[in-house]
């Protein structure tokens, strides 16, 4: 493997706005770095293209029975480990659709395990324990070379996986995976600092791609997240007023038809709004690949014919990370 420069990183270079940082008074340095963060913001603007290409190919592999697999290393790796744990309780999926793998496993989530990110073996051992052919891996690493995600991205080429790399340096070279996402956010306010504007930048990217790849799947009907799992106070209350404006029925009902649901506020909001019971909308939702507006108007085409039907995975791999 060519040695890394790393002193040559866009990463890793000191930022001439912040060449006094320490001299800086707290109003200062907040005005400082908050100016550095709108620059995360437009960099991830820039790359709207990739990322649309990255949520295409995403929702068609999750469509054919496939799983979504982040791979990092410290700051990156731990948002990858937030987006999949974020996914079951927001749009319904199971645990092993969307997983994460961490340089140094589990406990390098709480406490820094730094070697671990050189172990490019490893990575390639940990995407052979998960990935298969239909998934898609996406690597996540701010300088884009990143031993271990290098290994895991390309063990899931061998395996015929598809890749993606979300990366803050845009010299990478675009044969990195299949889809790469260069996210230019230049050098960071504390230089090397990747879990500023670089994280930043990495959290706004992982949360278009998730989102929109569900969107993409029938997971949300209009901006609502209508396969939610109301499985604490807050989301039962979220349920029950989506249930009661969607389905325009009472609170009241809209309690009552979510138990005879079974809990799920997608099935209640065809119950209520056909006058249907339990079985007749599970099949009508069926009919309509899961999609919400499709059920309750009957029709499959329009612009929303042209999303994906989602195909749940089986329980088959490893629990996240």
């Amino acid at each position: 493997m060519r040695k890394i420069r790393y002193s040559r990183l866009p990463t890793e270079r000191p930022n001439p706005a912040s060449r006094r940082l320490d001299r800086l008074t707290p109003l200062a340095i907040a005005r400082l770095m908050n100016r550095a963060d709108r620059g995360a913001v437009r960099a991830v603007g820039r790359a709207a293209a990739p990322l649309a290409r990255a949520v295409e190919l995403t929702a068609r592999a999750l469509a054919r029975g496939g799983r979504l697999v982040f791979v990092g290393a410290g700051t990156s790796g731990r948002l990858g480990v937030l987006e999949a744990a974020e996914c079951p309780p927001t749009f319904g999926t199971p645990p092993a659709l969307v997983q994460a793998v961490m340089a140094g496993g589990r406990s390098s989530v709480f406490r820094a395990k730094e070697g671990a990110e050189d172990d490019l073996a490893d990575g390639a051992r940990q995407v052979r324990r998960r990935a298969r052919r239909g998934d898609v891996v996406v690597g996540v690493a701010a300088s884009g070379v990143t031993p271990f995600v290098r290994g895991a991205l390309a063990e899931a080429r061998r395996r015929g996986a598809a890749t993606v790399l979300v990366t803050c340096n845009p010299g990478i070279s675009r044969s990195a995976a299949r889809v790469v996402i260069p996210l230019a956010v230049g050098p960071e306010i504390l230089a090397g600092s990747t879990r500023l504007k670089a994280g930043t930048a990495t959290k706004l990217a992982l949360n278009t791609l998730t989102t929109a790849v569900f969107v993409r799947l029938g997971k949300v009907y209009g901006n609502r997240m209508v396969d939610l799992r109301p499985r604490s106070a807050k989301l039962r209350a979220r349920a029950a007023a989506l249930v009661g404006e969607l389905g325009r029925v009472s609170p009241r009902d809209a309690q009552r038809l979510i138990a005879a649901a079974g809990g799920r506020a997608k099935l209640a909001i065809v119950m209520a709004r056909l006058g249907v019971d339990r079985r007749e909308a599970a099949r009508r939702l069926a009919a309509a690949h899961e999609f919400l507006g499709r059920a309750l108007t009957g029709k499959a085409g329009g612009r929303s014919g042209r999303n994906l039907a989602f195909r749940p995975t089986s329980a088959h791999g490893r629990e996240p990370i």
